[in-house]
């Protein structure tokens, strides 16, 4: 999942932006969406990339396993886009599908709005750069 360190997530907007090139004053983006809007996010925005994100797990204080990790899981188990209204679906909904890929995710310090935007975020993935997950597989294979 080495193309996650291109992909991010912007404070205040909602959506997955890939890092184009940093410029003077901020970084330009590109809006992983049908409309691949590119516009100039300013070095005072809280860009979270993809790759630095991970989740929490209850086996111990420090452990934690990788946004990509989960992804990956989430893909093996689900072949695609997950088919839920993460709107209108319950906590209960939420956390049964991230235990069924990562059982032992620590449950006091992953909230059902982290959850919603991990599989919000899958979906982008799935949908508009799908390559994030092909690569990985062919460097498995190799």
């Amino acid at each position: 999942m080495e193309l996650l360190k291109e992909v991010a997530n912007i404070s205040g907007k909602s959506g997955l932006y890939r890092i184009l090139k940093p410029t003077r004053t901020g970084v330009i983006v590109e809006g992983l969406d049908a409309k691949k809007e590119r516009s100039v996010v300013g070095a005072n925005a809280r860009v979270s990339v993809l790759k630095d994100i991970s989740v929490y797990m209850a086996d111990h204080q420090d452990s934690s396993v990788p946004l990509g990790d989960i992804f990956l899981s989430l893909k093996e188990k689900y072949n695609g886009i997950i088919d839920i209204n993460t709107k209108t679906a319950s906590d209960t909904e939420l956390f049964d599908i991230l235990a069924s890929v990562a059982p032992n995710f620590d449950r006091e310090r992953v909230y059902s709005s982290d959850v919603k935007k991990m599989l919000n975020w899958y979906n982008i993935l799935i949908q508009f750069l799908p390559s994030v997950f092909e690569t990985n597989t062919a460097v498995a294979a190799e």
